[in-house]
């Protein structure tokens, strides 16, 4: 599709963004997840990528969308409601995302911060690892560099999120014990390929770390080195040319 019918097209759709955001259409058994959504550059996708197009909400409301939709809470809800290998939008507009509004209360596990303060560093280095993504960085009030691709990094970053929504959700432990318990083909993966569900074991820790937080009244701290969103954590440059 030409450039200049994209433009056109979400034009038509009032989306003013210099980036897109969407889901994965087809999914099976043999996947770790069922809903896996993204957020694009503005260019043309094809018609397995669905565009969701919220212009009625701030940018941070939106990255935290995108947060919400791969949490594995709201995949083990969409694996319930789906049939087939076909993620449809009747489908996504079932599921019970968080109303944007959560985002602007206080986050539970860090005194003096909002929820969306919280998520946001961590949603800019998961998200943001290439030049391409530069717009949505600025619309989240990033001016900095992309972050480095860090494995290691990156599975804490997705584990405190994971933990996060699990406890926005009103999990008890007992009940994130279990859905973890429900993705197979990731813990399979993991154990093939760490030795162990790594997975399991980071949200776990994560979520207790995050209970002790919120009953003492004190911040959490993540144990990342240097911590989520950290300038020691991105490429080296002020530009992409």
């Amino acid at each position: 599709m030409p450039a200049a019918e994209v433009e056109a097209r979400l034009a038509r759709k009032g989306w003013p963004r210099g980036w897109l955001l969407g889901w994965r259409d087809i999914t099976n058994a043999t996947n770790e997840r069922t809903l896996i959504a993204s957020v694009t550059p503005r260019v043309a996708v094809g018609d397995t990528f669905l565009l969701l197009l919220p212009h009625e909400s701030s940018p941070i409301m939106i990255a935290g969308l995108c947060t919400n939709f791969n949490s594995l809470v709201l995949d083990y809800v969409t694996r319930l409601k789906a049939g087939g290998t076909h993620l449809k939008f009747h489908v996504t507009k079932q599921l019970p995302v968080l109303p944007p509004q959560a985002y602007e209360r206080p986050c539970p596990w860090r005194p003096g911060e909002t929820l969306a303060d919280w998520i946001r560093p961590r949603v800019l280095e998961l998200v943001y690892t290439v030049w391409d993504l530069a717009p949505f960085a600025r619309d989240l009030g990033d001016a900095g560099p992309p972050f480095r691709w860090d494995p290691e990094r990156r599975a804490q970053l997705r584990a405190e999120l994971d933990a996060a929504y699990f406890l926005l959700y009103g999990l008890s432990r007992s009940e994130v014990e279990y859905v973890l318990g429900t993705f197979p083909v990731l813990r399979q993966n993991e154990e093939r390929s760490f030795g162990e569900y790594r997975t399991a074991r980071l949200v776990l820790a994560a979520y207790d770390a995050l209970i002790t937080a919120q009953t003492l009244g004190e911040p959490y701290r993540s144990p990342l080195q240097p911590p989520p969103g950290d300038a020691a954590a991105r490429h080296r440059g002020t530009s992409s040319n």
